[in-house]
């Protein structure tokens, strides 16, 4: 995947996130830490799946809100203009739970997803997913 300088990766799971900026250009991808601030777990989701007595599932309700704490937080730098350009790599289900908070102006700015799970991976391998590694 070609990257313009400045695009911002965010690499996320249902606990945590880690925000990286393109310092290079579109031939020379090279990744740079961003700071960011904390995100909000209570945002708000679909909740489509209540958790009971009889099927206690509190532990992903909580990674579903942090995703979309996430999206909250990425919709705000893009209707902000703080971020032009923007990549997704995230876990497969906090993906699928993160697109159902897509804003528009960051769905205009998203130039691509990847259902993977890299947090806990190194910056390298991050660069080596999004070069199609």
């Amino acid at each position: 995947m070609l990257l313009p300088k400045g695009t911002v990766v965010a690499v996320a799971d249902g606990e945590k996130i880690n925000l990286f900026r393109n310092t290079g250009d579109e031939a020379g991808l090279k990744l740079v830490a961003m700071p960011h601030q904390a995100v909000a777990a209570d945002a708000g989701t679909s909740m489509g799946r209540q958790a009971s007595a009889a099927n206690p599932d509190h532990g992903q309700a909580g990674e579903d809100q942090f995703s979309a704490g996430i999206v909250q937080h990425l919709n705000q730098q893009a209707l902000s203009g703080e971020i032009e350009h923007m990549v997704i790599v995230a876990a497969p289900r906090a993906l699928g739970e993160m697109r159902k908070h897509y804003h528009k102006a960051l769905s205009a700015i998203l130039l691509g997803e990847i259902a993977k799970d890299l947090t806990g991976h190194s910056q390298a391998d991050v660069e080596k997913a999004l070069a199609g590694g």
